[in-house]
């Protein structure tokens, strides 16, 4: 839980810089304060989800939405072959629909992650419980490989080494993209409270532009960290495949797939919780008599 509020914290103080270079560049003021960004009414606009949605944003949520429904729809046949008891060569055919359609996300989030990385980090295209365990953007897969390991009997000996071998692989990496990621807020942190970032009477617009500009260029690592995250699920998913049979690759799939679903579920309940309540105390009073 912490360090996804440490990812908001930095999100917002991360999209407060972008949004101070659009303003200096479209109104010509080159310093913070300024009373022409209130005047203008221009603070903030499309500028990762300050006042609305950037358009890259606004797009990847719509093609997630499709994504997703997809991938419902996927996951229903999946089930369906798994509960015919198929052969593995027809349910390897399932199972290789559904990593392919896993491959597709790749391309939706990369044209977000190009025009608003922020969107993606920040989670507020995923269900409020999802985004509790919300990783540079996705899922952590050290923990999907946890689920496979619940869910998929039985393994062979020669499996379970493979297995945990790609899981130790998994946390090592998570490890050093989330101490990269940290190293990097530090130094943006750093660069943010320069003395050249200081507002004053004369401002030195070199030094603050300069500023700003070596902050810019320090995001652009953000980008390379998502991306990195990204490769690392894909990886894992098709590296499981190579170690799994069809079906037990077809059950982990479901594994992982119901267990983001009950996320959301869960969710639906949090946000309608207040409505639920007057009920749940009608039901427990009883009927009047």
């Amino acid at each position: 839980q912490a360090y996804i509020q440490q990812l908001e914290s930095s999100r917002i103080r991360l999209a407060q810089i972008e949004q101070e270079l659009h303003s200096a560049r479209a109104q010509g003021v080159l310093y913070p304060g300024s009373s022409l960004l209130a005047e203008q009414g221009i603070a903030g606009k499309g500028l990762g989800g300050i006042d609305g949605l950037s358009s890259e944003a606004a797009m990847f949520d719509v093609e997630y939405a499709r994504w997703q429904e997809e991938h419902n729809r996927l996951m229903y046949e999946l089930r369906a072959a798994l509960q015919q008891h198929l052969p593995e060569g027809e349910l390897q055919m399932y199972v290789e629909s559904c990593l392919a359609h896993h491959d597709e996300v790749l391309a939706i989030k990369d044209a977000v992650i190009k025009g608003d990385v922020f969107h993606l980090i920040s989670g507020v295209w995923r269900s409020p419980a999802e985004r509790c365990f919300l990783w540079l953007g996705g899922f952590r897969p050290s923990e999907v490989i946890k689920m496979v390991l619940s869910h998929v009997d039985p393994l062979t000996e020669q499996q379970i080494v493979a297995v945990y071998g790609l899981q130790q692989s998994a946390v090592q990496t998570e490890e050093a993209l989330s101490q990269g990621l940290d190293t990097l807020y530090q130094a943006l942190s750093d660069t943010v409270v320069s003395d050249a970032l200081t507002c004053c009477s004369t401002p030195n617009v070199s030094n603050y532009m300069g500023q700003m500009g070596l902050a810019v260029h320090k995001l652009t690592t953000l980008e390379g960290f998502v991306r990195q995250a990204e490769k690392l699920r894909q990886q894992m998913l098709h590296r499981l495949h190579q170690v799994l049979t069809a079906r037990q690759m077809a059950r982990s799939l479901l594994a992982v797939s119901d267990y983001f679903h009950r996320l959301r579920v869960l969710s639906s309940f949090w946000v309608n919780r207040n409505r639920m309540a007057p009920q749940d105390q009608q039901l427990e009073a009883g009927p009047h008599t």
